[in-house]
């Protein structure tokens, strides 16, 4: 199996090779030279663009674009990022290089979402080789998409440097094609007490002991979320059989020394939203649900809202679905379903101007994605090359 993609994994190895944290802003510039000059060695059109100013800081955020021109005047969207997550410790290989075990191959992005520039640049090889594309294609090759993706693929989409008919996001599971991904909110719930001595509690009025009251409270909002349901299915070995709305409490504060009770305890939360739910109707049920609670403590109780990343929807009837799925299927020698992804990924940058989007990729759910350990599938990388290829061939007509 690795013999039919030695292009796709030596290439693979050199990105992989290149450690492109996301946190630290690492090697960014040597990521897109790379696959700048790697496209520009196929024959192809190759640009990029810095979004650094989308970023309010000084440092580079270099986004490539490739271009490859096809028979049609229909213009398709490939997206796909450069960025990964820090390595953290334990690794039974080295991080950053490419390990090749029977037909994984291990590193960190191997899988997020290295393969899919692999793959990506792999089937433009393919097209170009044979001039069989009927579709003109866009690929875009951006950073951050890990903290959010606004100096990356939301730099080109509000330049317009980017733009076309369809929309595929390479930052899924190669186990069905999905046609739409949930959106987050970020916020903290802050309970504020008294301060006081540890020694006379009675004279303070701790506000972590109103946090237990609160959080046992918010685990029915939280249940309450899990009731909200997508048209879209969940993706395959998921506890609900359409995808489903999420809240988690993920992150604590409270006090700084052991005699002191503090004034207040911060909670930090995600919560999920549906592909086809409305962000700011979930957040006015998470502020009712707050209102209903401030008389039932003492304490004082407020939410503030941080992030809001919308989430994207497709119709699962669209002409563009249904021909990337009979492209995948093809590929993948079996009939995929249609489901919506449990995860935020570019794919709203792409929607936001209106453009029909999916989202398919290499990143099973056992690749140990930002884990130790990372790894891809080499079969998945050829599965993912070979669909764009067949959708590029086969094209996308009312007739498909």
């Amino acid at each position: 199996m690795r013999g039919l993609a030695l292009y796709e994994v030596d290439l693979l190895s050199r990105l992989v090779g290149i450690n492109t944290d996301s946190i630290e802003k690492m090697n960014y510039m040597a990521a897109a030279e790379l696959v700048r000059g790697e496209a520009e060695d196929l024959g192809l059109e190759a640009r990029i663009y810095d979004g650094a100013g989308a970023a309010g800081d000084s440092r580079p955020r270099p986004n490539v674009v490739v271009r490859l021109k096809g028979g049609s005047d229909k213009t398709l969207i490939v997206a796909a990022h450069y960025d990964v997550v820090p390595s953290g410790d334990g690794w039974t290989y080295p991080p950053y290089k490419l390990t090749l075990v029977d037909d994984k191959a291990y590193g960190r992005g191997a899988a997020d979402d290295k393969s899919s520039i692999a793959a990506a640049l792999g089937a433009l090889k393919l097209l170009s080789e044979r001039g069989s594309s009927k579709l003109n294609i866009i690929l875009a090759v951006t950073c951050d998409e890990e903290v959010g993706g606004e100096a990356g693929l939301g730099y080109l989409a509000e330049k317009k440097v980017v733009d076309g008919d369809y929309g595929l996001v390479l930052d899924a599971a190669p186990d069905a094609v999905y046609a739409g991904a949930c959106g987050i909110v970020w916020g903290k719930i802050t309970i504020e007490g008294l301060q006081g001595h540890a020694a006379y509690p009675h004279e303070a009025l701790n506000p972590i002991d109103e946090a237990v009251k609160v959080f046992t409270s918010l685990r029915r909002f939280s249940k309450g979320r899990e009731r909200i349901y997508s048209r879209l299915p969940a993706p395959p070995n998921s506890p609900h059989r359409r995808v489903w709305g999420r809240f988690t409490l993920t992150m604590l504060n409270a006090g700084w020394k052991e005699n002191v009770i503090p004034r207040t305890c911060e909670a930090r939360f995600d919560m999920r939203i549906c592909p086809d739910e409305n962000p700011l109707e979930a957040i006015d049920g998470l502020n009712g649900f707050i209102e209903a609670l401030k008389p039932k403590v003492k304490a004082k109780i407020s939410c503030e809202i941080g992030k809001v990343w919308p989430p994207y929807y497709t119709d699962p009837r669209h002409l563009f679905v249904e021909a990337f799925r009979r492209a995948a299927s093809k590929a993948a020698k079996s009939r995929l379903n249609i489901a919506g992804e449990l995860v935020a990924n570019d794919g709203r940058w792409l929607a936001g101007l209106g453009i029909p989007t999916i989202s398919f990729g290499a990143l099973r759910r056992c690749t140990r994605i930002h884990g130790v350990d990372e790894h891809v599938h080499i079969p998945d990388l050829i599965l993912v090359r070979d669909s764009i290829v067949n959708l590029a061939e086969d094209g996308i007509t009312e007739s498909t």
